[in-house]
């Protein structure tokens, strides 16, 4: 490998001169676990199937071999259902890398004696003498019986070869402009219980590809032991969630989704993992930093969970096999990286505000070890899925995260602005209408790296969760159940909250990054926040359900807003603004409170003044021709008031205008947008 090209960086950002040698030093550590795998293991391409060594497997005649990599046990036995849980009658073997090995012999031929879905352990002995039995590390099936004890059992998910789910359909392209669609399956129902992968597969997919979305992204997919984390808390990294049915259920979920032309993310966590013992990776072979960094270092305070030792060669065998077993098992498209921050920084992004300052980037609160297991993550990947999508969920605002490896960067293809949902939800709790900031919000929107992609959202499922409030609830709050119905009088409240609704997220959509996403729900205004069965609201489902049916009754008014949505992503999909160069903003007026820029042929005009409608409001544009309204907020079917003519013809007059060549005249009504297209 030859080394880091200073200029190739220093192209991307001149400002990073001075912190070269920083970025060359943690590319030298990358390249060198490149050369190790390379030479010690044959490649990424065998070092990443350690799901194929480690862990359950049945061979063709019956035989079932186990695995697992305990260095600190003395001894070691395979327990379950299959010998009565007899801890002597099937002890495993120990080679020199702390790796424990059985081979159970075949019932008769073809025939394992550990039944499909049968429950098992691996019982150890330590130095000390003490027994602990565990959950296998790669187990891929456990479940959970809350009646019984909120302790997760290892299953053998082994089904017969009639029961094993079958691939129809080829992954589809990679997109050209990714339109996301964040959801969580077990909230997929209106019911107060925990939907499953074939009520989604039923029910919401064909939701999503009516919206215009062309990219899902699946959370709390990862087994964790308490459903109120939101799936941040995984206990078994290679069982996909119980709680929603079963591995062939969630394989027909993806399989049908690129049936209908949709790619679907993974939300993976490696940036922590839960403490748990007992059906944990956690003190796993009786030792705190098997897995994980020992001591302080191994431990987030504010998350209460573990933190893994990215410099370890078994984690990342462990950590990229689990990527890639997603990848190859269920067929997923790429990932959601979340807790980027906290694997990059030593300080996990507690108590730290970034000022945006370089030597934070690269100095010595930077967790090398973590930014490395990253480069490698994203690196194999593209390497081995040219069409794959990796996401970074960073606050940081890291330079380069979103650069190939080979130009010094992270490798990520997109990181996820965090910055933009936090500014609405500061100007609709702490600011009148006439006090927004049109400058701030513009710069808001358009702070991003050059050259390196961001996914643009006005809320995610952050800003959902009980203790805040959706975008809708902040704008509408308690009216929202008094005066949704559109056989009740449309008051200045719900008029207000429908128009900036859609105002909000179109300029999100078509300014602030080159991909856009949206929680479910969201889209047409979910009438309250998330909030999942716990102690303290006696384990109610009430909140932690999608209520579609109130999008789905003709008679309310959030379908205005699910319209509008689908309008947009559909226009998007038309038009392709997300792939486009960033736009360009000609006007920023404070007080007509007036935002005009142009992107992919378009012309975007928003009028977000609270009273005033402009009628001949001149806007400058920079390429001559006829225009036409491609889409308005102020459509009927939107929840507008038709006030704006479709059918209306705009001819640019050749005078420069707002930095422009040409301007041309429009009528734009309070608290609406326009979009015009060339004719």
């Amino acid at each position: 490998m030859s080394p880091l090209d200073k200029n190739a960086v220093l192209e991307l950002d001149g400002y990073l001169e001075p912190f070269f040698p920083a970025i060359a030093a943690r590319h030298d550590i990358y390249q060198k676990w490149v050369n190790t795998i390379n030479e010690s293991e044959g490649g990424f391409e065998k070092f990443s199937k350690g799901y194929d060594k480690f862990g359950l497997h049945a061979l063709p005649n019956g035989d079932v071999v186990y695995r697992e990599w305990a260095p600190n046990a003395k001894e070691a036995n395979l327990i379950g259902d299959f010998n009565q849980w007899n801890r002597i009658s099937h002890p495993m073997k120990r080679d020199q890398y702390g790796v424990w090995e059985i081979t159970v012999p075949a019932a008769s031929p073809g025939v394992p004696s550990i039944p499909h879905d049968s429950k098992l352990k691996i019982s150890m002995i330590l130095p000390s003498g003490e027994r602990i039995e565990r959950l296998p590390a790669w187990i891929t099936r456990v479940t959970q019986d809350l009646s019984v004890s909120p302790v997760y059992d290892a299953r053998f998910w082994n089904p017969p070869e009639a029961e094993r789910y079958k691939f129809k359909n080829q992954r589809p392209p990679k997109p050209q402009s990714v339109r996301i669609y964040e959801a969580h399956v077990g909230i997929s129902t209106a019911d107060g219980r925990v939907g499953t992968y074939k009520e989604f597969t039923t029910n919401i997919l064909p939701r999503i590809k009516n919206l215009g979305y062309n990219v899902i992204q699946l959370m709390a997919i990862l087994e964790h032991a308490y459903y109120a984390s939101f799936g941040y808390q995984v206990t078994s990294f290679f069982a996909a969630s119980s709680r929603y049915g079963t591995p062939e259920e969630l394989k027909e979920l993806i399989d049908t989704a690129h049936g209908m032309g949709l790619t679907v993310l993974l939300d993976v966590v490696h940036s922590h993992a839960c403490k748990n013992i007992l059906d944990g990776l956690n003190n796993f072979d009786g030792t705190d930093h098997q897995y994980f960094h020992e001591g302080a270092k191994g431990r987030h305070e504010l998350w209460d969970s573990r933190l893994f030792n990215y410099g370890s060669h078994e984690v990342l065998r462990f950590l990229l096999s689990n990527l890639r077993f997603y990848m190859e098992e269920y067929q997923f498209d790429g990932f959601r990286f979340d807790g980027v921050t906290s694997m990059m920084y030593l300080h996990h992004g507690i108590g730290t505000g970034f000022s945006g300052g370089y030597h934070e980037y690269f100095g010595p609160s930077v967790d090398t070890e973590g930014v490395v297991y990253l480069m490698l993550a994203n690196d194999f990947l593209h390497k081995l899925y040219p069409g794959v999508i990796t996401i970074a969920e960073d606050v940081s605002g890291m330079p380069l995260l979103c650069i190939p490896t080979d130009k010094g960067g992270v490798g990520f293809d997109y990181r996820l602005s965090m910055a933009i949902p936090d500014m609405w939800i500061k100007l609709l709790k702490h600011k009148s209408d006439d006090e927004w900031d049109m400058g701030n919000i513009v710069h808001t929107l358009t702070n991003r790296r050059y050259r390196e992609a961001s996914i643009a959202y006005a809320e995610s499922h952050d800003q959902a969760l009980v203790g805040d409030k959706t975008l809708a609830f902040w704008l509408m709050d308690k009216e929202m159940y008094t005066n949704m119905s559109d056989l009740s009088p449309l008051t200045p409240v719900i008029e207000r909250g429908l128009g900036l609704h859609k105002l909000i997220r179109l300029l999100v959509h078509s300014l602030g990054g080159e991909g856009y996403l949206n929680f479910e729900g969201n889209e047409f205004g979910h009438p309250e926040w998330l909030d999942f069965p716990r102690a303290g609201n006696n384990n109610s489902f009430h909140y932690a359900r999608r209520q579609w049916n109130v999008v789905d009754d003709p008679l309310l008014r959030y379908k205005y807003l699910n319209e509008f949505d689908a309008a947009m992503n559909h226009l998007e999909a038309q038009y392709h603004w997300l792939s486009a160069p960033p736009a360009y903003v000609s006007l920023k007026n404070e007080t007509d409170k007036v935002i005009v820029f142009e992107r992919a042929g378009l012309l975007f005009i928003f009028n977000f003044h609270p009273t005033n409608s402009f009628a001949d409001y001149r806007v400058g544009v920079e390429e001559a021709g006829e225009y036409k309204v491609v889409l308005s907020s102020d459509e009927k079917k939107f929840g507008g008031f038709d006030r704006v003519d479709l059918n209306g013809r705009y001819h640019t007059t050749p005078l420069e205008w707002n930095n422009r060549k040409n301007w041309l005249q429009v009528y734009i009504p309070t608290r609406c947008c326009l979009v015009l297209g060339k004719n």
